[in-house]
């Protein structure tokens, strides 16, 4: 419990900041400025993280691909990038046999990479979906990734091989062109020729920026039909699917080992092919979030910086305004611990009240950017609501410690005479 002279010296402090509100406000907002930075971007951030797990998790943990190039590698590609060998069909066959390996697809996608959307449109009568991806695949690309289907059935081998026009569509696909209507039976009407749906696959998890996935505005070609009127497309993309999560690293040294050989690369020269996982999307994310919180970091470091100094400012100003009245707390027995503790309060307050406004408004920011952007779960962190609130007390501590210290040590007799 609080003494009655710490009690009293509570009540002065929170009168002196009640009385100069406008002052108070413009002292601490570099404060709310650095605390709604925090609360806002990481709650973006966590709520990004939480999607890309999602959407990590639902390519699957044992899933490895294969590609000439290295997906996630900025910048302009070299020469020896540019003329590598594409990866080919039977590149992917002779995964099949392998240790470790559940199932084998090979596929060609036709889409805009920059965009993650589809540059074709398919049409039905007088509808047409835009933004489609077109993606040619065989069969087994169905177990690599467990396609859920809402209803038919997914093309066969022996379709593939008789290059026959069945295909299955997307989620969003179907309902932008059949609307509640079953597509199944259906013909489509792609690039000039008529293909016949046969599957529709279930809805996915939302994009990454929530709203809409665009690989739910999807048509599969058996990866022959595909040849058929794309035969100008050779550079495969490979999916392969290790029998579980332990096994994934086994499985990446096999295909290393296999396709080095097949592509006659020596013992001393680097892989002409890249191999990754759905780990390498959270590792190259988990870089991009690095960036973003030391951009946060220097933000609110700025802000927090400007408010601790403007509070340090204002309560040397206020100290000079109050000489007076600290001389006649102190010719009425108040201590200098007590000088201290109510300039310190006053100072803590301030950043404090200034971190709950930061809170309030990073609150509010969350949740128009969770409204705005359709389901984005951007949510408000404990840990970096804590972390922002007790830093901001800190900043009062440090920046006002001096001014407290001053007022304490001010001459009584000095204090009384001043005018």
């Amino acid at each position: 419990m609080l003494k009655k002279d710490h009690v009293e010296t509570v009540r002065m402090a929170m009168d002196t900041i009640a009385k100069n509100k406008l002052r108070s406000g413009l002292t601490v907002l570099g404060i709310v400025i650095g605390v709604m930075t925090v609360i806002a971007i990481s709650s973006v951030v966590r709520g990004l993280n939480s999607r890309i797990q999602e959407q990590v998790a639902e390519l699957g943990s044992n899933v490895v691909w294969v590609y000439r190039f290295d997906v996630f590698q900025f910048g302009r590609p070299s020469t020896e990038l540019l003329t590598r060998k594409e990866l080919s069909l039977e590149d992917a066959m002779a995964l099949r046999d392998m240790p470790h390996v559940a199932f084998v697809g090979a596929g060609i996608r036709m889409f805009m990479p920059q965009f993650g959307v589809g540059t074709y449109s398919v049409k039905y009568k007088g509808r047409k979906a835009s933004n489609t991806i077109l993606e040619g695949d065989t069969s087994s690309i169905k177990d690599v990734y467990d396609i859920a289907l809402k209803e038919g059935r997914f093309f066969t081998e022996e379709e593939d091989q008789r290059r026959a026009n069945v295909i299955a569509i997307g989620y969003d696909t179907a309902e932008e062109l059949f609307g509640a209507e079953s597509p199944i039976g259906k013909e489509l009407n792609i690039e000039g020729e008529l293909f016949t749906v046969i599957a529709v696959a279930e809805k996915r998890k939302s994009g990454v920026g929530g709203g809409k996935n665009p690989d739910d505005n999807i048509v599969y070609f058996p990866l022959h039909t595909f040849k058929k009127i794309h035969p100008e497309l050779k550079d495969h993309w490979i999916s392969v699917k290790a029998e579980s999560h332990m096994t994934v690293d086994a499985v990446k040294d096999e295909i290393r080992d296999v396709l080095r050989r097949r592509r006659h690369v020596r013992f001393n020269q680097p892989d002409n092919f890249a191999i990754f996982t759905p780990d390498s999307l959270s590792e190259l994310w988990g870089q991009l979030t690095g960036g973003i919180f030391v951009f946060m970091f220097a933000v609110s470091s700025v802000g927090l910086m400007v408010g601790g100094v403007g509070v340090m400012n204002i309560m040397l100003v206020s100290v000079t305004e109050r000489t007076r009245e600290i001389g006649v707390r102190k010719a009425i027995g108040a201590t200098k611990r007590n000088i201290l503790f109510q300039f310190t309060l006053e100072a803590i307050t301030l950043c404090a009240l200034g971190g709950v406004i930061g809170i309030l408004i990073g609150g509010l920011i969350t949740w128009g950017i969770h409204s705005a952007f359709s389901g984005l779960p951007a949510t408000m962190s404990v840990y970096w609501t804590v972390a922002a609130f007790s830093v901001s007390c800190s900043i009062g501590l440090l920046f006002g410690i001096y001014p407290a210290w001053k007022a304490a040590n001010l001459d009584p007799i000095e204090a009384l005479r001043y005018e």
